[in-house]
């Protein structure tokens, strides 16, 4: 019921709720004086349906979401700002960096917002995995599969791309899910991701059918092309990023293949960005990534707002 706490997992030894809630290290910030906002996504917090890992969409809901702390005169006249996020949230942020045109517009509750970094725990990037040329049904298809086979290794990876395939047709009309599921996976797809946040709705899934969930999407996908091409639209554009941009990652994250995280950096410092990607010590999963982050995205964060000089993160081999 109350959100404005630091993070809480549901996997965890500590977790407490049914999902996860709360913001990496907010109580910190807070402290430090920065005006923290949690950006509250399409179909969260109003009505609709929420576009789970549709990350153009959250990444403008996390742009507006700075403006209207700014409309609400929060910091004062201050008008620099810092994205970080996990997950979800790390896709929201290097999805953001790349919106040069909509930072830049004008008219906005808050206009002239300067963005001084954005840090990335564990991001998803579909686009960066997509085919290099024009898309054509052969592409298509390929791309598909290649994102089923990194999703369904097990009902719990499996649900995060069911509830992005159910995420897909708010923002892309045109789509239906008895394309990619079959007509009970259709059913009951969107029966749960209705009513359940993603971890619960694994639980349900795996309850439900244990080792058969595969059986929900169809061997084939049809209008694959429509898909393929809404993954990318969703997606990270293929746009230098506007600042800094610093990604932390696990060897043992299954939930978002870190290559998404590599594949990305490749593309964005070939465009001119600054974009380091940070392996974490030890052997970090999806979920413990935001705990072994935290001592290193706190003081990066604070010397972006300092104006601090940062080295080139494409100036050397990935991390």
């Amino acid at each position: 019921m109350d959100p404005a706490q630091p993070l809480n997992q549901y996997f965890l030894v500590g977790g407490n709720s049914w999902s996860d809630y709360g913001l990496p290290a907010v109580a910190d910030f807070i402290r430090q004086g920065y005006v923290v906002v949690g950006t509250d996504y399409q179909g969260l917090g109003g009505g609709g349906a929420h576009q789970y890992a549709v990350a153009a969409t959250q990444a403008r809901d996390v742009i507006n979401s700075v403006r209207a702390a700014g409309a609400m005169n929060l910091a004062g006249p201050k008008t620099k700002a810092v994205v970080y996020g996990w997950s979800q949230g790390g896709g929201a942020a290097i999805a953001a960096a790349s919106l040069a045109d909509y930072i830049a517009q004008k008219g906005t509750a808050y206009d002239d917002v300067e963005y001084a970094g954005f840090v990335a725990m564990a991001p998803d990037d579909v686009a960066a995995m997509a085919p290099k040329g024009a898309l054509d049904e052969a592409a298509a298809e390929k791309l598909f599969a290649s994102l089923t086979a990194s999703f369904t290794d097990n009902v719990f990876n499996f649900s995060h791309f069911a509830m992005n395939l159910w995420a897909s047709p708010a923002a892309f009309p045109d789509l239906m899910l008895t394309e990619v599921f079959t007509d009970e996976g259709a059913a009951v797809v969107d029966e749960v991701m209705r009513k359940k946040c993603v971890h619960v709705a694994a639980d349900t899934l795996n309850y439900t059918y244990g080792e058969n969930f595969k059986s929900l999407l169809r061997p084939v996908p049809r209008n694959a092309l429509a898909w393929a091409q809404a993954f990318i639209d969703g997606s990270v554009a293929a746009v230098k990023p506007v600042a800094p941009v610093v990604i932390y990652w696990g060897t043992k994250d299954t939930a978002v293949p870190p290559l998404m995280g590599k594949l990305y950096r490749e593309q964005m410092c070939a465009l001119g960005g600054n974009v380091a990607r940070v392996q974490l010590a030890g052997e970090q999963t999806h979920f413990s990534t935001p705990g072994a982050a935290e001592p290193l995205y706190k003081p990066w964060i604070s010397d972006r707002f300092e104006g601090k000089p940062i080295a080139n993160g494409c100036g050397g081999a990935a991390g």
